[in-house]
């Protein structure tokens, strides 16, 4: 009874997060690249609101020890002028799949201690030989994707953004609202 009138009042349930949804990257990513010549950086990045507390300040150590362990990729911490909490991953530009696993763990790592709902969202980086950018955004809350390709002056390159979008289409789950794309100025890594 009670869907029924969710459905009638236009109510409906939020999207599951599926984490899963990012190791559909690495097959993005080139198909990126032969539609676009954008290639990836290297660069991946995880933001969430830092919850108060000692709990969550162990995770977040525990994470980036975790990610550092054995040699690993470095990683970086820092924080944006919203107040929320950055963690840049390095890895060579053609280790996409073990980025890609770096950015599961760390958004894995945070929804599995209970702090799924701090997460904001995770991206990773592209460029061209002209030095044009772009970040295929997941969106934590929505399970969905997006790219963004910022340009100087606080501009976007919508046309990079909808042509990178009819690419993906059929290998990510576009957001479709597109007033969800937010801009991720001087987001670190991209």
């Amino acid at each position: 009874m009670a869907r029924w009138w969710d459905a009638l009042l236009g109510r409906t349930e939020p999207v599951r997060p599926d984490l899963d949804a990012l190791f559909a990257l690495p097959s993005a990513a080139v198909t990126l690249q032969a539609a676009t010549d954008l290639t990836p950086a290297g660069l991946g990045s995880v933001c969430f609101r830092s919850a108060e507390g000692g709990a969550f300040t162990t995770l977040e150590h525990d994470v980036v020890d975790l990610l550092a362990a054995g040699g690993g990729p470095p990683v970086t911490r820092s924080e944006d002028s919203y107040g929320y909490t950055w963690l840049l991953v390095r890895r060579t530009p053609d280790q996409v799949g073990e980025l890609v696993t770096d950015l599961h763990a760390v958004n894995s790592s945070l929804e599995g201690a209970g702090f799924g709902p701090s997460l904001l969202c995770s991206l990773i980086s592209f460029a061209d030989r002209d030095g044009h950018r772009l970040a295929l955004v997941y969106l934590y809350k929505r399970g969905t994707f997006y790219p963004f390709a910022p340009l100087s002056g606080g501009h976007r390159d919508n046309a990079l953004e909808l042509q990178v979008r009819a690419a993906l289409e059929g290998e990510l789950r576009i957001e479709p609202d597109l007033g969800r794309w937010f801009p991720l100025w001087g987001a670190p890594g991209l």
